[in-house]
């Protein structure tokens, strides 16, 4: 018989659910001083529901958003508990995020081009460059 939707959970029934190993929640309540699953004598983990939301937070925001535990953590300190939970949930998640805030996501190195790109990415940037000159000329003419 499945629990319901308001039962606590297990660490492996959370790990289970949340598609990850137990002992990455473990490393995330490490890092992460808002992740406090209830212990119960002996250090038994019982995650309540809205736990499991913010560890949907947390992995939606680090495995799908691509950002880092540092930018994770500057996340719930910028804009509270509540973001974290939203981006889990896909609601008002990531779009909310400021996208002038450097969150610490990670660079990707500069794509390769080859020569045929280039010169037609050369091409674009001159034809732009002309159109922004004709437009500016016919914003000063008034």
């Amino acid at each position: 018989m499945a629990k319901g939707p308001n039962a606590f959970r297990t660490i492996s029934e959370a790990a289970e659910e949340l598609g990850v190993p137990q002992h990455v929640l473990r490393f995330w309540e490490t890092k992460f001083s808002f992740i406090r699953p209830m212990k119960r004598a002996g250090g038994r983990r019982f995650y309540r529901p809205q736990d499991v939301a913010v560890l949907n937070g947390v992995r939606t925001l680090l495995h799908s958003e691509g950002l880092t535990i540092k930018g994770v953590q500057k996340l719930h300190r910028d804009h509270g508990l509540a973001q974290v939970i939203a981006a889990g949930l896909g609601a008002n998640g990531a779009a909310n995020l400021d996208p002038d805030a450097d969150y610490a996501a990670p660079t990707r190195p500069p794509a390769r081009l080859d020569g045929e790109t280039r010169a037609r990415l050369a091409f674009a940037l001159t034809d732009l460059t002309a159109v922004k000159s004709r437009l500016d000329r016919l914003l000063e003419q008034g």
